[in-house]
């Protein structure tokens, strides 16, 4: 048995049971959380001094396509038609195995440096087993906590090949995976589908996708949006066939109306927001709005690497302070004056990039919130910072002000990945190193194609 005891921090809980502290201690018992309070004795424990520093749930980055890593910045000038050209068509046949290992590696080892303990890992570069293993082994080394979604590859097709809108998800493999690596749910790693859903395939490979997902009980993730449905009514068929269910999970939904996705979240579906690439990509105005006016708790994630940082300060203060812009530009419309409130205040933000996150990938009762007999991932900032200081209200420094730079300590699940600002993972220059040879060559391709 081991014990931690994060000692004097500023904390931030985010949990309805357990209220923040001004100044307190969280005592961790090897894997969970065992007490947070004012002041705790724990004769034996490695002390961790958390004096000038905001203590809170890890980040939960509910969407992700980390084997992009090696690609930065090769998107970031690209629409969403050509994004899907050039990164499917082109770059991803790039990839070997051992090149989506490092990928996803780095990129994990990045998210943990910036405060997020738990990713939704959305791949779908993975166009053999071994490609699929070495992304899970990535995810494992790194140590952080992964729902990793399975995808499918979207390549052009060859003469007499289906387009891969005709092609279900393959069922062995997900079998495979459930016998093996994942045959437990109970792991820092869990298994989960990206599919294709209504919007990029026929209503027959849908229907074959949700059906596998729900025999296997995984989490199913599908895009929504960039252009017109491959099958405009696929949700309402879904539905009528009982398909639909908690566990599923739309991105973006930027062309959902209020009235399509109310039925959809009565069935405990969620939506995930991706703020700064929807905006670059023409998705649209994002959802966050919409989802609030149904009682809905939206979770926020980053999206693409190729085309943005995968931060999630920035991506959570860009979804509040775009929907408060809309909110406040709907006063002005309807009153002729400014607002004489913000409509969203920064807690719920935060909300929807720890607990949001964390429900969208069936862990809320692990993860999202500190609470005793919770798992410990927790992140400790510093407040006394230049840019932070002097942290009148935590919640706000953490919304407004923070950034990745303010990352002190990390733990995940009571190991501590992270300490006084340097990750605990070993050959840094050497894994820096081999993402920069995958990038220039796998980059190349669209030079050439070019």
């Amino acid at each position: 048995m081991s014990r931690i005891l994060v000692k004097s921090g500023i904390i931030v809980t985010l949990d309805d049971t357990t209220p923040d502290l001004a100044r307190g201690d969280v005592l961790i018992e090897d894997d969970r959380i065992l007490e947070i309070a004012p002041a705790i004795e724990a004769a034996g424990a490695r002390i961790i001094d958390a004096r000038e520093r905001i203590v809170m749930p890890g980040f939960v980055n509910a969407h992700i396509h980390t084997w992009q890593t090696a690609l930065r910045g090769v998107a970031s000038d690209w629409t969403i038609p050509e994004y899907l050209h050039n990164m499917h068509a082109v770059l991803a046949p790039g990839f070997a195995p051992d090149d989506i290992k490092i990928s996803n590696l780095a990129g994990a080892l990045n998210q943990l440096d910036g405060g997020v303990t738990t990713i939704v890992d959305w791949n779908h570069n993975n166009p053999t087993p071994a490609h699929t293993d070495a992304a899970v082994e990535g995810l494992a080394e790194a140590g952080l906590r992964a729902l990793y979604l399975h995808g499918t590859p979207k390549p052009d097709p060859k003469p007499g090949q289906k387009h891969f809108s005709e092609v279900p998800h393959p069922r062995a493999e997900i079998e495979r995976l459930r016998r093996g690596r994942f045959a437990s749910d109970d792991g820092l790693l869990t298994l989960g589908m990206a599919i294709l859903g209504p919007a990029y395939s026929t209503y027959e490979v849908s229907r074959a996708d949700f059906a596998l997902a729900r025999d296997q009980d995984l989490v199913c993730s599908m895009h929504v949006g960039g252009g017109a449905m491959r099958t405009p009514d696929g949700f309402e068929r879904l539905m009528a066939e009982g398909l639909v269910r908690a566990g599923t999970n739309l991105v973006h939904a930027n062309n959902l109306s209020a009235e399509r996705l109310a039925p959809l979240l009565e069935r405990g579906v969620t939506v995930s927001v991706t703020p700064e690439c929807e905006l670059q990509m023409g998705f649209g105005d994002p959802v966050t709005g919409r989802l609030r006016a149904l009682g809905a708790l939206p979770s926020i994630g980053t999206d693409v690497e190729s085309a943005m940082g995968p931060d999630m300060f920035t991506n959570m203060r860009m979804a509040l302070q775009y929907q408060r812009a809309l909110d406040n530009q709907d006063v002005l419309d309807a009153t002729g004056k400014a607002p004489e409130r913000v409509s969203i205040g920064a807690r719920e933000a935060l909300l929807w990039a720890t607990l949001g996150g964390a429900r969208m990938a069936g862990l809320e009762k692990r993860v999202g919130s500190l609470a005793p007999g919770k798992q410990a991932d927790l992140v400790l900032l510093r407040a006394d910072d230049l840019n932070m200081a002097p942290a009148i209200d935590p919640v706000h420094s953490i919304v407004f002000h923070a950034g990745t730079a303010n990352v002190d300590t990390v733990l995940v699940a009571g190991r501590v990945v992270k300490e006084r600002g340097r990750l605990a993972y070993g050959d840094l220059a050497r894994l820096k190193a081999a993402l920069v040879a995958v990038g220039r060559r796998v980059a190349g391709n669209l030079a050439r194609v070019h």
